[in-house]
């Protein structure tokens, strides 16, 4: 019996139950749909993460105070005082691999103008931030270096604080705002970047000259932590390695002994998060499979049950010249296309699942070719793998048996 008219009979054979082959489906639909849908929002949030890291800087680096321990009591890091202005000028003028740094302070207070406050806090930077961390100006300039050398009560302001203070609609750009006690004047109005990955309102922000923050509201001469721009971000390990020598030089720190500060990169924060996504997506996915288990079972009972049913047919065929291989092949590929609509049916299903999620997530929409490609391997096997027995008892029945059978 030649393929195409094994696939006809098998055909055949499945419309003539239509509802029991639509039930036996089920399975296999709900478990492929699943794994492609899980697969395809699972690689969607990671790309999203990589798209919100990008947004910072894709070359930025961050050096952190370490954490400090007293007595055995985790103080935090902001108890450390270990960057200062010495490590910030070597990093400026000793590096390679470094393109910009600024250090950062923050104070927080109450920000007020006029009958209106609003809750934020004020960061200290230089003028390369703006550079470093991907933020543009919709209007007014950015301080300069002489604004940093005089300690000017100058500040730049997001949209969210430009919504929350100016509720008038007049432009902020000269005006005076309070923080706290200490005047500060609008120079500048930074672009809207909206929130972050992790819900964070980006343009709930405040800049200041570093010097400002340090000398006029908090009294400090070191800094909270360092943001700097590698010259590329295939070079950003290179300027980590590079940052990590010249400070541990700085601040005396001996071969062997822990640093006194923590750099991170965004390649180690996208790898991070990628991996634990990866551990996510792979463990939905393994719990969906259970489905194509389930499935995979329905589709051998199936096969038991039409085996029982059409003992007499088989016989029949067998009666009239048919071998055992030409009955085995038949219902295995009855258990074969059962599996492959079911699983073609399933991964049209899950494409159109995280296409409707990517939207409601906004995310962007994934499509896992290799996803898709394994799905429908899985599938074959599964009509083959379950579709087995079933077939071998067919084929071994003896004719005059069952050409006997009520």
């Amino acid at each position: 019996m030649n393929i195409g008219n094994l696939i006809k009979i098998a055909i055949q054979s499945l419309f003539r139950n239509k509802m029991r082959t639509a039930l036996t489906m089920l399975g296999i639909v709900i478990g492929i749909a699943s794994v492609i849908a899980m697969v395809s929002i699972g690689q969607a949030s990671t790309q999203s993460v990589r798209t919100e890291l990008s947004s910072m800087g894709s070359n930025m680096i961050m050096i952190m105070p370490a954490r400090q321990q007293r007595g055995g009591v985790d103080m935090g890091m902001s108890s450390s005082k270990s960057l200062d202005n010495k490590d910030l000028e070597s990093l400026k003028n000793n590096t390679r691999y470094v393109a910009a740094v600024s250090p950062m302070v923050s104070s927080s207070k109450q920000l007020i103008y006029g009958n209106n406050n609003h809750s934020c806090s004020i960061n200290g930077v230089s003028a390369d931030y703006l550079e470093i961390r991907k933020y543009e100006l919709a209007e007014g300039v950015m301080f300069t270096d002489e604004d940093v050398k005089r300690y000017n009560k100058v500040c730049l302001i997001g949209q969210t604080v430009v919504e929350e203070l100016f509720t008038n609609g007049e432009s902020p750009i000269g005006k005076t705002i309070r923080f706290g006690s200490i005047p500060m004047t609008v120079i500048g109005i930074l672009e809207s970047k909206g929130q972050n990955g992790m819900g964070n309102d980006q343009d709930d922000i405040v800049l200041a000259p570093y010097t400002t923050i340090q000398k006029r509201f908090l009294g400090i001469n070191y800094f909270n932590m360092l943001f700097a721009s590698a010259t590329s971000e295939e070079e950003s390990e290179l300027a980590a390695t590079e940052i990590t020598y010249i400070l541990r030089s700085n601040h005396g720190i001996k071969a062997g002994a822990e640093d006194d500060f923590d750099i991170r990169t965004q390649e180690e924060l996208v790898s991070s998060i990628s991996s634990i996504s990866k551990v996510m997506t792979t463990l939905l996915a393994a719990i969906a499979s259970i489905s194509l288990v389930v499935g995979g079972i329905g589709i051998m009972n199936i096969m038991y049950v039409t085996v029982t049913e059409r003992t007499k047919e088989i016989g029949l065929r067998m009666a009239i010249g048919a071998h055992n291989r030409d009955i085995k092949l038949q219902f295995l590929s009855e258990s074969v296309i059962l599996s492959l609509f079911g699983g073609i049916i399933g991964i049209i299903l899950g494409l159109i699942i995280s296409y409707v999620a990517s939207k409601l997530m906004n995310m962007p929409y994934v499509v896992s070719t290799p996803a898709i490609l394994i799905s429908f391997l899985v599938c074959a096997f599964t009509g083959v793998f379950f579709g087995w027995y079933p077939a071998k008892k067919a084929a071994n029945m003896d004719p005059i048996s069952a050409l006997r059978y009520e």
